[in-house]
């Protein structure tokens, strides 16, 4: 049985980024597609044994043939066809597990600065604590908005932060957790949220302000800067 199954969905349209008719996960950064750096990632982290990418139905050749040779994937993987949403594609990510293992670790397609020991971490607290993730405390001050654009309160950040990836989960939680949100159907943000639903409580580790997920262009060209460096 596997220990730790990483998946990594890939299968959204990315409609505030897309260029030449490609998703955020292929269009290139440095001259390579942008999950081709999250899949080196996971791929040297020694905490994960085996790789789930899932991908839309359109774009599954191409990640076959412009994707995966471009990495070096010394581990097993397999490829999946996901779902209209993010949620719907890691549920058919679990659902194409042959074995169940014992720790699930989901992580951003399009994240591709994540240091590894963060991967290594938040599988480790997740074997402990049964969920994980990881986050980072806000820093800038938050102010609560009525409907007309006008400040309403300025709201206490002490407590407050922004969640990334990777989460890692315990197998058996986050699959009740999918089949709860499913049967109700109830549509988070985050896998994090889903186990949160059934009453347990998440572990969050410090993350990095450097694990950006590159959603709009002016994250495309941080991230090209910092490779100029």
């Amino acid at each position: 049985m596997s220990r730790t199954v990483a998946l990594i969905p890939a299968a959204g349209i990315g409609r505030r980024m897309a260029r030449d008719g490609k998703s955020k996960p292929y269009i290139c950064l440095a001259q390579r597609p942008i999950i081709c750096y999250v899949l080196e990632m996971m791929a040297n982290c020694v905490e994960i044994d085996r790789m789930v990418i899932i991908v839309s139905g359109e774009e599954i050749q191409f990640c076959e043939e412009q994707v995966v040779p471009k990495v070096k994937i010394r581990k097993p993987y397999q490829i999946v066809i996901g779902g209209a949403h993010r949620q719907e594609s890691v549920f058919k990510g679990l659902k194409a597990l042959e074995k169940k293992p014992e720790i699930v670790l989901i992580h951003d397609a399009v994240r591709p600065f994540t240091p590894t020991h963060l991967f290594q971490e938040c599988i480790l607290e997740a074997r402990k604590f049964g969920a994980c993730i990881v986050g980072i405390p806000v820093r800038d001050t938050l102010k609560r908005l009525s409907a007309g654009g006008v400040i309403e309160k300025t709201v206490p950040r002490a407590s407050l932060w922004m969640a990334q990836t990777p989460q890692a989960f315990h197998f058996d939680l986050l699959w009740e957790a999918h089949q709860k949100a499913l049967q109700e159907e109830f549509l988070a943000t985050d896998d994090a949220q889903l186990v949160e639903r059934l009453g347990f409580k998440v572990k969050i580790i410090n993350g990095s302000f450097k694990n950006i997920k590159i959603t709009y262009p002016e994250d495309l060209q941080i991230a090209e800067n910092w490779f100029r460096l």
